[in-house]
């Protein structure tokens, strides 16, 4: 198990590239069981009951990879491990334990959709569907990821988030949303997706004239490889739910600019290097800086472990984040190394789209007085999720944990309050949060520079290019 998410972010180990390849697909022994054409979907006598007990013999084999291999810690980082095995009980269910009744009722619709439905689908297709329904009724985060989602995941601790390719505009006129723009190739453009369809929801927010543009973008986009669902339709014709993938993904880049010799940093979203983007930001300022502008609007998330290096900038020895399994008793995330920005005053800008590991470095800085929170509410994500590869190309992103301030307050549900509520168009919120940052700015600023290159070191790597 690898990976340590936000709002279904991934923290991508360096086992991912290091666990032996899996030559067979875990599920290679089951077969699925056809029904005759001429027979009743589902019967009330056991005819196929043999047939079924097979395939689960064949599936509580040995040699079964889902038994014989047992899950690995949800966290990966240096300080220790949380417990995210599976329970004995649970552990030890033979798959026999599924009714029946249930198992065949399951092949038979599985027949029932071969047979009648409009259009050819192949097993593949039924069975990767299967496996995420299964898992996004488990709830929202939690979802099955193929070739293309597991891509983009491990893509995304790199710098990605993606969207589903779409562009939306709100027309008086029709009372609805509409679809303007369909990127060719894009996940909605695969799924149908036309210019012209009314867009009536995205995941559980229903649209309506009172939201804005920037709110239907940030609920269509997220980390690359994540899904969301939405509800379309056709102008006059029934509503719609198609599930899509945010594939149509673009590097994220952490900005910085110089405004009265504050630091305004605009920091997207959280991967593995996004400390020491934050910090060759500041050096390629390339001059003195006498306080910081954190700016986490519309951060999604990411990485749990980079908010804590983050967060291990501004403070030193401090408790940031608690984690709590199932399996396992609450364990907390700690500051680690020096605190290089620990002399800078700082103001962290949020609104309601910032969620998760910016939510938990927010609550940190706050509960610490080490920063004052502007903006408005965050958005209140508080779950965590694993990737758990299947084999080299699927897997299932899993939310193994839930995760509070360092001092057990809830985050889920319930979001990061800030200090000062902004009131006004949010375009000028950058500005108020500067006013109030220059009144605590330091007379003499910081500069930061590179260290340099020991000689002996330089002539080494010169050699090694050669």
């Amino acid at each position: 198990m690898i990976g340590l998410f936000g709002l279904a972010a991934a923290n991508m180990h360096a086992q991912a590239a290091e666990a032996p390849a899996n030559t067979t697909s875990p599920t290679a022994s089951l077969q699925l069981i056809s029904l005759n054409a001429d027979e009743t979907a589902v019967k009330d006598d056991m005819d196929n009951l043999s047939d079924i007990a097979d395939m689960l013999d064949a599936a509580d084999a040995s040699d079964d990879s889902i038994d014989s291999v047992a899950d690995e810690s949800a966290l990966t980082d240096e300080t220790g491990d949380i417990d995210t095995a599976i329970p004995l009980e649970v552990g030890q269910v033979s798959l026999n334990a599924i009714s029946p009744e249930t198992l065949k009722t399951f092949v038979a619709v599985v027949d029932l959709v071969r047979r009648e439905y409009v259009d050819a689908v192949n097993d593949e297709e039924l069975f990767n569907n299967a496996m995420s329904g299964m898992l996004t009724k488990l709830d929202s985060h939690a979802e099955f990821l193929d070739a293309e989602a597991y891509d983009n995941l491990r893509a995304f601790t790199e710098g990605d988030v993606g969207d589903i390719g779409i562009k939306v505009a709100y027309q008086p006129a029709a009372g609805y949303w509409v679809i303007t723009e369909v990127i060719n190739d894009s996940p909605a453009d695969k799924k149908g997706i036309a210019v012209g369809d009314y867009l009536h929801q995205v995941a559980e927010f229903k649209l309506d004239e009172d939201k804005e543009s920037n709110d239907i973008e940030q609920l269509l986009t997220g980390i690359a490889g994540t899904q969301v669902d939405i509800v379309t339709s056709k102008a006059g014709r029934r509503k719609h739910t198609t599930t899509l993938q945010r594939n149509n993904s673009h590097p994220q880049i952490v900005e910085a600019k110089l405004v009265d010799g504050i630091a305004v940093i605009k920091l997207p979203a959280f991967q593995n290097n996004s400390r020491e983007k934050l910090l060759e930001s500041l050096i390629n300022l390339e001059a003195p800086v006498s306080g910081i502008l954190l700016d986490m609007r519309d951060n999604p998330g990411g990485v749990l472990t980079s908010a804590v290096s983050v967060a291990s900038l501004f403070m030193s020895d401090t408790d940031v984040v608690q984690v709590k399994s199932r399996q396992s008793k609450s364990r907390t995330l700690s500051t680690q190394g020096k605190a290089l920005l620990e002399s800078l005053p700082v103001v962290v800008l949020q609104n309601r789209y910032s969620a998760s590991a910016a939510e938990v470095l927010a609550s940190s800085l706050q509960a610490q007085k080490r920063a004052t929170i502007v903006g408005e509410v965050s958005y209140g994500k508080g779950s965590v999720q694993s990737v758990i590869p299947l084999n080299d190309e699927q897997a299932v992103k899993l939310t193994v944990a839930n995760y509070m301030t360092a001092s057990g307050g809830k985050i889920d549900g319930i979001g990061v309050a800030p200090d000062m509520m902004l009131q006004g168009s949010e375009s000028t919120w950058e500005q108020q949060a500067l006013d109030l940052l220059k009144e605590r700015a330091l007379e003499s600023g910081v500069r930061f520079v590179r260290k340099p290159v020991e000689k002996s070191q330089a002539i080494a790597d010169n050699v090694t290019k050669l």
